[in-house]
C-alpha cells in the first residue's frame, strides 16, 4: 500500500524483494527526523539484497510511493538458487554494480552540481518512476507530488525546491495542474540537469 514501510533501517536482513509493479523510495533519517532519499526504485528492481547477502541489519528504510506488488525471496531460498544456478551470480554482480554506480553519481552530483541541476535530476527520477504518459512524448504527469520528497532526494532544503519550482512554472518547464499534480516537460528539465541530448 502507498506509504507503507516495506522494512525499516536496522531490521533483520532475512530476504529481498522483487518489485513486480509500483515504486519505492529508499531512505534514511537523521536523529532530528530529517529524511534523505537515497534512491527511487521502479518496476523490476530488487530491493534489500545487501542485507540479504551479508546477513547484517537493513542499512536503509524502504517505503512504497504508490501501491506496489512485490515478491519476497527468503535468504535461505536465495542461496539455494545460487547453488543450483551459479549463473545467477553474474546477474547479482550486475545489479550491485549498477546500484554502486548510481550511488557514485549521486555523491558526485551533490559535490559539483548546482541546486537547480540537483532538483532537476530528482524531479526527473520521480517522473521516470511515477510519471504517466500524455499525448505528447516529451511530457509526463506526476501525481501525489510532494516537494519534501524532491528535496530529500536532491539533498537540498525544501525552501530551495519551492523557489526553483516557482521559477520553472513561470518558464513553463512544469505546469501545476492541482496541489499535488504536475505536468513535466522532460527536455527542459534535462537541460537544467545538464543531461546531454542524444541527437
Amino acid at each position: 500500500m502507498k506509504g507503507q514501510a516495506l522494512f525499516e533501517i536496522g531490521a533483520p536482513g532475512d530476504g529481498c524483494y522483487w518489485l513486480k509493479e509500483g515504486a519505492l523510495k529508499v531512505g534514511v533519517a537523521s536523529n532530528q527526523g530529517a529524511e534523505r532519499i537515497l534512491a527511487i526504485l521502479g518496476t523490476g528492481s530488487i530491493v534489500g539484497e545487501l542485507a540479504m547477502i551479508d546477513g547484517l541489519p537493513r542499512s536503509a528504510s524502504v517505503h512504497a510511493l504508490r501501491d506496489s506488488k512485490l515478491t519476497f525471496i527468503a535468504r535461505s531460498t536465495f542461496f539455494e538458487c545460487l547453488r543450483a544456478s551459479p549463473g545467477l551470480y553474474a546477474h547479482l554482480v550486475d545489479s550491485l554494480a549498477a546500484r554502486l554506480r548510481q550511488a557514485n553519481e549521486e555523491v558526485a552530483a551533490a559535490s559539483y552540481l548546482s541546486l537547480k541541476a540537483r532538483v532537476a535530476r530528482a524531479l526527473l527520477q520521480f517522473a521516470k518512476h511515477l510519471g504517466e504518459p500524455t499525448g505528447t512524448p516529451d511530457q509526463v504527469v506526476v501525481r501525489d507530488f510532494r516537494q519534501q520528497d524532491v528535496a530529500a532526494l536532491a539533498g537540498v532544503a525544501r525552501e530551495n525546491v519551492s523557489r526553483i519550482l516557482s521559477e520553472w512554472r513561470r518558464q513553463k518547464l512544469i505546469v501545476q495542474q492541482s496541489r499535488s499534480v504536475y505536468l513535466i516537460l522532460k527536455s527542459g528539465l534535462d537541460r537544467e540537469a545538464g543531461v546531454r541530448s542524444k541527437s
